[in-house]
């Protein structure tokens, strides 16, 4: 009889090995992918959901690759977009408002230039601007102190300074280094006869003329051109007083036929552009010398007025002003553009006006003929 015997121990085949280690890679598995899930969701659970301790590790690393995760979703999301879209249109209005700024200084600095330099052109600015130069001859003159004592009043400089044309005066404007195309050249009677006598024996074909001073005149005019020169002959003063008419002004003084010293004149006039006034002494040289002056402080403003349009002018036909002829034409549109100057009168009350009233002295007469009280009534029906 046969005797059951108990085995001390479990005999386990390779197949049922092979059976626990699937089920236990199985449920390995599983407790991972529930503790990835549970991490995903709500953290505080993932330690009752985990029911092996072995694969602790595991399951953190993975915890940690899925935040890692989740962060650079949340990180990327419409919320972020929003934000970056906010800081762009912020720079953009910050640009803008910069680029506005720097247009403001730009405009500012165009302005502070622009009156600087109306300011500059104003005459009393342009001459502190200009240097009127003295040639050293003129002070051997007696009367050479009272042009200097009035040039020392002026607000422009004065020199002595040797230049190219003998017995002159000139002027220099100091900003730009200009020379003026003025130049004025004094001399006394005596010089100026002998001067006569030399032009008029060039005139008549003599090679050797007298010395005088036209030959320096007529080199100086060679060099330069566009330059207006003046001829300043200075006689003795008027000590009487009286009136400075023909008879008795400087030129009467020469002792030279009126024939010869019209010739001469006409000659330097036409042929050379040079005029040739008569004065009474160092005064006279003088004022002449002072207006010339101030004539040359207000050319630049007169300059830039003349090349710049004016704001209160219209574009157009009403900036050059309607052309009236000789005998009469254009007449009738200077009396329709008078009318339509009046406050509140229109272009048709214009027309309806000159068309009664073709003229200013029939409108005049219609309101003398008409009585105080009715002439504006009847006007206007008229009209």
């Amino acid at each position: 009889m046969s005797c059951l015997r108990r085995a001390r121990t479990w005999e386990i085949s390779d197949s049922e090995e092979e059976g626990l280690d699937l089920k236990d890679t199985e449920g390995h598995l599983a407790c991972v992918s529930v503790s990835v899930a549970v991490a995903g969701d709500e953290p505080h659970v993932r330690g009752t959901a985990t029911t092996s301790a072995a694969p602790l590790p595991e399951s953190s690393g993975a915890r940690t690759g899925h935040a890692s995760v989740a962060s650079a979703t949340r990180s990327t999301g419409p919320g972020r977009k929003r934000r970056t879209r906010a800081e762009e249109r912020k720079i953009a209005r910050e640009t803008l408002r910069l680029e506005r700024e720097r247009a403001k200084e730009e405009k500012r600095r165009r302005r502070r230039e622009e009156v600087q330099h109306v300011k500059s052109l104003q005459p009393e600015n342009c001459m502190r601007s200009l240097t009127v130069r003295v040639h050293p001859v003129l002070l051997q003159e007696s009367g050479c102190d009272v042009l200097l004592a009035c040039l020392d009043c002026l607000d422009c400089l004065s020199c002595i300074e040797d230049h190219a044309l003998t017995h002159s005066i000139s002027w220099r404007r100091r900003l730009s280094q200009v020379e003026e195309d003025q130049v004025l050249m004094v001399f006394s009677q005596e010089e100026f006869i002998v001067m006569v006598t030399s032009i008029k024996e060039s005139l008549n074909g003599e090679s050797e003329g007298v010395e005088s001073l036209f030959q320096p005149l007529s080199e100086y005019l060679k060099r330069t051109r566009g330059t207006v020169i003046s001829l300043l002959v200075t006689g003795q003063s008027d000590q009487s007083g009286g009136s400075k008419n023909y008879d008795d002004g400087p030129r009467s003084q020469l002792g030279l036929l009126d024939v010869d010293i019209e010739e001469v004149l006409v000659y330097l006039q036409l042929c050379r552009n040079v005029s040739v006034h008569f004065v009474f002494g160092w005064q006279e040289v003088t004022d002449h010398v002072c207006a010339i002056t101030k004539a040359l402080s207000k050319r630049p403003f007169k300059a830039a007025c003349a090349a710049s349009v004016l704001g209160f002018c219209v574009d157009g036909s009403w900036a050059g002003g309607v052309q009236v002829a000789r005998d009469g034409r254009g007449l009738a549109k200077v009396w329709l553009r008078q009318i339509q100057q009046l406050n509140r009168v229109s272009v048709v009350m214009a027309t309806a006006v000159t068309t009664a009233y073709p003229s200013p002295h029939l409108l005049l007469q219609s309101f003398s003929m008409a009585s105080p009280n009715s002439s504006q009534a009847n006007i206007q029906g008229d009209a």
